[in-house]
């Protein structure tokens, strides 16, 4: 599969640093537990977030508030889990909303960084596409 080259934005009240651009696959092991997860939740609670430009299309085109995902973190549930992907650590998690509707949100952190957090997209994900309570993907 052809990765998908991304850009971040800066965010406004988030405290901003430097960060490469992260390039991603949609296919990663499935896992529950996640050191790279717990590292991306210390860096949002410490404020070092980023979101990639496809992030933030996909937030206004999904009706998702960049705030849901941010609170929602500490609730997530690791879904696919890469810790290896040559572009830098990413995970994707099933969070929900202020409504308790589930969203996945891909994060990773940049290749050769330890931060910041980006998020690289987020979505509504369809029940068609997903099994377990969103947690496997069908087929």
């Amino acid at each position: 599969m052809e990765p998908t080259r991304l850009r971040s934005r800066l965010i406004p009240g988030v405290r901003q640093r430097e960060t490469a651009d992260v390039t991603i696959h949609r296919e990663c092991p499935q896992a529950t537990v996640s050191d790279t997860f717990e590292h991306i939740k210390r860096l949002v609670r410490a404020g070092s977030v980023r979101i990639s430009e496809h992030g933030y299309d996909e937030l206004v085109a999904d009706d998702i508030r960049f705030r849901d995902i941010v609170e929602g973190i500490r609730d997530g549930t690791v879904v696919e889990d890469c810790p290896d992907y040559p572009k830098g650590p990413c995970v994707l998690v099933l969070q929900g909303d202020r409504n308790g509707n589930p969203i996945h949100v891909l994060w990773g952190i940049p290749k050769g960084h330890s931060e910041p957090a980006v998020v690289v997209t987020a979505y509504r994900p369809a029940p068609e596409q997903w099994q377990d309570g969103f947690m496997r993907r069908r087929g």
